[in-house]
Order: C-alpha cells, then sequence, then structure tokens
C-alpha cells in the first residue's frame, strides 16, 4: 500500500498566493522523491506562524479529521517546525508522522547517499537536527523508527543520556570528516594547475546532464531532487584544451543549515573553481527565484565572488502563455516568451550566458565553443609563455 502524505503551508501577511502554491508543489516533489505519495494541500492565511502550534486550532483539528478518514501517514509541513509546535501538533493529529520540510530534505540526503563520505556528513547534519528534539523522541536512539516526528519520552535522565550519546557521535563523525577532508585536500593539489570549471544550480536543473554531454562519462542523472550528492570531477578536452569540471550537490530553498554546515567540505570544489558554471531550468516558473537562491547559498559558502556563465536549461521545455489582456489575472512570467527572457539576459542584463537543452543537445556546439574560450583565456594568463597548445 502506498503511503499518503498531506502538505501544510501559510500565506504571510503580503505574499503571493501563487508563490505558496509553487513552494506545496515543490515539497510534494521531495516528498515523490522520498517515495512518498502527495495527496492534499493545505493552506492558511497568517501575519506570522502560531507559536505553539504553527497553524490556528481550527485549521489543525480539520486536519488531523481528514488525515484519519483518508489514511494519511503523513503531514508535512513546509517551514522548519520547532520542538514544541511538533508536540502540539502531534497531540492533535494521532494518526499521522508529522515531519517538516527540513526532515524531509535530511531524509532525501540519507536515501541518496552512496559513499561513506556522504552517509557521514547527513549523518552528522541529522544528530545536529536532532539534538534539540530529543524530548519528544524515543530516547534510544536505536529503537528509532526512520525519520524525524516520533513520540514518547522515558523521564529526563534518560533525555540527558540520549543527549550525551548524541553529542558523542557528533563529536566522532566530525573526527572521522576530518582526516577524509585532509584525504581529499591531498587529492585536489595532486591535480595540477589545470583550469577548474564547476557547475551549480539548483536541484534537478540538468547539471549532471550536462556533465555527462561534455565529459562523454555515465555521472548518474534522474528526473529527482538531490540525484547527485558526491562531488563528481572529470577532466575534459575541448579540441585541445584541457580543464577539470566537477558536478556538485543542487541547492534548493530553505536547505537546511545543518546540510550547508555538514556539506561545506564537500563544496570545497566550487569554492576552488576557476569559473562557476550556473545551470538554470528556464522552464521553471520561478527560474529567477531559483537563481537567488543559488547566488544566496554560494554567498554562504564563500564562493560568491567567482566569476559564473550561465546556462539557461531546458529550452525545449519552456510553454509560452499568451497573456489576455482583458483577463482579470495579472500577467505573470509564464506570459514572457522565451525571445523576450534571452534579450533581457543577453542585451539589458549583459550576462555571459546561453540558452540551450541538454536534452535535444540543441545549443551544444556553442557551449563546448564558449567554455574552450574561457578556458584557453585563463590559461594563457596563467601561463603567457606556454600558449602551444592552441
Amino acid at each position: 500500500m502506498e503511503e499518503k502524505a498531506i502538505f501544510v503551508g501559510i500565506i504571510r501577511q503580503g505574499e503571493d498566493e501563487r508563490k505558496v502554491k509553487e513552494y506545496l508543489d515543490e515539497l510534494e516533489f521531495l516528498a515523490d522523491t522520498a517515495g512518498v505519495i502527495g495527496d492534499k494541500k493545505f493552506v492558511q492565511k497568517l501575519d506570522r506562524p502560531e507559536k505553539a502550534t504553527y497553524i490556528r486550532s481550527g485549521k489543525l483539528n480539520e486536519i488531523a479529521t481528514y488525515c484519519e478518514e483518508n489514511c494519511i501517514k503523513y503531514v508535512i509541513f513546509d517551514d522548519e517546525l520547532t520542538a514544541m509546535q511538533q508536540r502540539n501538533i502531534e497531540k492533535v493529529v494521532k494518526t499521522s508522522v508529522v515531519i517538516d520540510r527540513t526532515s524531509l530534505i535530511l531524509e532525501i540526503f540519507s536515501q541518496r547517499a552512496q559513499t561513506s563520505y556522504a552517509k557521514m556528513q547527513v549523518e552528522l547534519a541529522r544528530y545536529n537536527y536532532m539534538l534539540p528534539r530529543l524530548a519528544g523522541m524515543w530516547t534510544h536512539l536505536e529503537r528509532q523508527r526512520g525519520g524525524v516526528g516520533t513520540r514518547g519520552g522515558m523521564g529526563e535522565t534518560q533525555i540527558e543520556v540520549d543527549r550525551r550519546i548524541v553529542r558523542e557521535r557528533i563529536s566522532r563523525l566530525k573526527e572521522q570528516l576530518k582526516k577524509v577532508d585532509k584525504q581529499m585536500a591531498t587529492q585536489r593539489g595532486n591535480r595540477g594547475s589545470l583550469v577548474r570549471l564547476s557547475l551549480v544550480g539548483y536541484t534537478n536543473v540538468g547539471k549532471s546532464t550536462l556533465m555527462n554531454l561534455l565529459s562523454k562519462s555515465s555521472v548518474f542523472a534522474e528526473n529527482k531532487l538531490f540525484a547527485t550528492l558526491d562531488t563528481t570531477v572529470r577532466k575534459v578536452v575541448i579540441e585541445n584544451c584541457p580543464f577539470l569540471l566537477s558536478d556538485t550537490v543542487g541547492f534548493i530553498r530553505k536547505l537546511p543549515t545543518q546540510l550547508i554546515e555538514a556539506f561545506k567540505s564537500t563544496l570545497d570544489e566550487v569554492r576552488e573553481a576557476d569559473v562557476l558554471v550556473h545551470v538554470v531550468d528556464v522552464s521553471a516558473p520561478d527560474f529567477e527565484e531559483q537563481m537567488t537562491v543559488v547566488e544566496k547559498t554560494l554567498e554562504d559558502i564563500g564562493a560568491g565572488d567567482k566569476p559564473q556563465y550561465v546556462i539557461f536549461n531546458k529550452i525545449d521545455q519552456y510553454v509560452y502563455e499568451p497573456w489576455d489582456e482583458f483577463s482579470l489575472k495579472p500577467r505573470g512570467k509564464e506570459n514572457r516568451t522565451l525571445e523576450d527572457i534571452k534579450k533581457e539576459w543577453i542585451e539589458e542584463k549583459k550576462v555571459p550566458c546561453i540558452f540551450m537543452s541538454a536534452l535535444s543537445r540543441e545549443g551544444l556546439p556553442k557551449l563546448r565553443s564558449d567554455i574552450y574560450k574561457m578556458v584557453a583565456e585563463i590559461h594563457a594568463g596563467r601561463w603567457p609563455f606556454n600558449n602551444f597548445l592552441w
């Protein structure tokens, strides 16, 4: 039997209702990535989340009734819940597991982690998230069910014991990760002074597909969120010009701070890159907001000042909806043609970029040409008397 989930969000004062719907659609995509089927979305207009229960009691009782009548396994909130909010919601919604966006993303990362390094990073993030929430969870860690939102408790003394266990595991994981970080830093140093390009972008924009196209490799690519967790580095040669290309974990709005901290070492490839190749899904209605999320995350990890080249990917999936000037619906981003967007970014904003489709390979020759010119220019500046390669 498939496990079903409902999704809960709030519309704050001055917030666009369509934007909240996009957030909940993304939350449903996250749930689908985790193997859970979306059932229904609940929203409530509030100036700010309720301190005790996130949403008001009337809406909470409505959700509890719906979950009981429709066999809903998970109630997923779009914002991170405090430990108190989660416990209070669980007292009302007794038939379902209550989790938030952060714990859902942590679960996906846990499912997707393949290497021991990625698994340690995810485990560290999970323990950091878990630590302040132990009071409302099963106290023996080995007996926890697979996720956040568990109930129960065996007294303050046992909670303190469990907190000590978690802190010890956090400390041990940090020491193990330090050792691996040193090994990875040595590996990066052994690659010499080749020019480095790093693919960055929102999750599921096509970075791994582009990696496969350019490097002729077989990096795992899937139409799911966070298909890539481990950084992959390949040596690529375009014409007679060699360089290193890395594919990194995708970003997402409200990316848990625990994961950003845990994966900072993985993102060293981004910080040490000569050029960041920012991949954008131009077919996404909110692609500009996604770009802002990526820029903010790059700043957070210390790579905000890196030179960038933007790839507006998935032009084959772009859908233009002609705007009816007599309609009551305001003109939106979906009412712009692809040519309008190209003009804005190329002519007005003058951003170094390309519009292409990695799937159909439209624009691939120009992409290879642009990358060749970038790498050759960096190489010529780095070794002005060693231009025999070109």
